[in-house]
């Protein structure tokens, strides 16, 4: 699997009138047997959400508040990502005649019209918060939260990578996270400015739009993600960018010695951290042992750590360089050996390392090895 997580918003995107269809939680159950993992992100209050939907149980997290507060259904754990409400503005308004009013772990909430008399009432606390509108919703919130960084939080726990996330939602305050994600679509009856820019618009509405991305990504998965966001750039010709697209491919850079191999995939590797994918590199001569956005396990003197590469691939941080000058050449093939199923359970469970750099292949996959060939997943890409 490439697409490992859905993140969806709950009103005008899973529920309708707050309500979430029998269909969509249906569609949600068949999902989460698939091995992915489930996000919701949403404006509402936690107590409100919890009262209103009794199957929290099938997500792994939810971002509440517009991304202020994420919970975790499991343990009922909360925890809060920005500053508390001020009570201060809220009495303020409470005392303007601001209704329907409401005041969350982090969030203040009314509705149209009276974001002018929230901005104004800001403006003389002198307070550093911002309002976002959701559908007639007026959100107030610490300058900087949304539903992308909250969800950021989520992935972040999970120790999923954002290109692995597909992401649906409906309104305006959804944009921020669906740009976030690897690959955004939003449902029939999204808002039309997030209908002009979505990556994929679905044809049904709602919960059963849900249901129909679901199914798109179940069939197709990586086939879904948009080509610009996951391609790696390798150059122009005739004025045009050629790309490397991310998916499902295995690369041969070939030539004499001095011709730039090394210059090469450097460079590609600088694309891979502009891009934030996770890549890890097996490095037999220690020409990558200064790499820049990347950590390097191992020296001349001491082999690399089994134990250190997987805890640093797996907490998804840091790009990883195995220095393997301190194992003996002919150790070489063997200790690949070993490396080489974590990284495979890794991508089962986490899809990344997204790429894997073989330097000098020779030294780990020679050419009478014919057995640790065969047994290359078929489609490791």
């Amino acid at each position: 699997m490439y697409v490992i997580a859905l993140a969806a918003d709950y009103d005008g995107t899973l529920a309708e009138n707050g309500i979430v269809s029998p269909g969509t939680v249906q569609a949600l159950e068949q999902f989460r047997n698939t091995g992915r993992k489930l996000i919701m992100v949403t404006g509402r209050e936690l107590p409100e959400l919890l009262e209103v939907f009794p199957r929290t149980d099938l997500f792994d997290r939810i971002v509440a508040e517009n991304g202020a507060l994420l919970y975790e259904p499991a343990t009922r754990n909360e925890s809060k990502l920005a500053s508390p409400a001020p009570p201060e503005l809220y009495e303020a308004l409470k005392a303007r005649g601001v209704a329907p009013l409401s005041a969350g772990r982090c969030i203040i909430a009314t509705r149209e019209p009276h974001q002018t008399t929230v901005l104004e009432e800001i403006r003389r606390l002198g307070l550093e918060l911002e309002i976002i509108f959701n559908k007639g919703a007026v959100m107030v919130l610490p300058s900087g939260v949304n539903k992308a960084t909250g969800l950021a939080a989520a992935l972040h726990e999970l120790r999923l990578s954002p290109h692995n996330v597909a992401a649906i939602g409906d309104a305006e305050n959804d944009h921020a996270f669906l740009q976030f994600c690897g690959c955004d679509a939003v449902v029939a009856n999204a808002l039309p400015v997030l209908r002009e820019k979505a990556h994929l618009v679905m044809r049904q509405a709602r919960g059963s739009g849900v249901a129909e991305f679901v199914r798109r990504i179940e069939k197709e998965d990586a086939a879904l993600m948009p080509a610009a966001r996951h391609s790696i750039v390798l150059g122009t010709a005739d004025g045009e960018e050629v790309t490397l697209p991310a998916f499902g491919k295995t690369v041969l850079i070939a030539g004499q010695s001095g011709i730039g191999k090394s210059k090469t995939a450097t460079a590609l590797m600088e694309e891979m951290a502009h891009k934030e994918f996770q890549f890890c590199v097996f490095d037999p001569e220690g020409d990558y042992r200064e790499l820049e956005n990347a950590v390097c396990v191992g020296d001349i003197k001491v082999p690399p750590s089994e134990h250190e590469i997987c805890k640093l691939l797996e907490q998804g941080r840091d790009n990883v360089v195995i220095n393997t000058l301190g194992i003996a050449v002919p150790e070489r093939p063997v200790f690949f050996t070993k490396i080489f199923p974590m990284i495979v359970g890794l991508r089962a469970r986490l899809a990344r390392p997204h790429w894997l750099i073989v330097d000098e292949a020779h030294h780990v996959l020679p050419a009478d090895r014919e057995d640790f060939v065969a047994a290359l997943p078929y489609d490791f890409g």
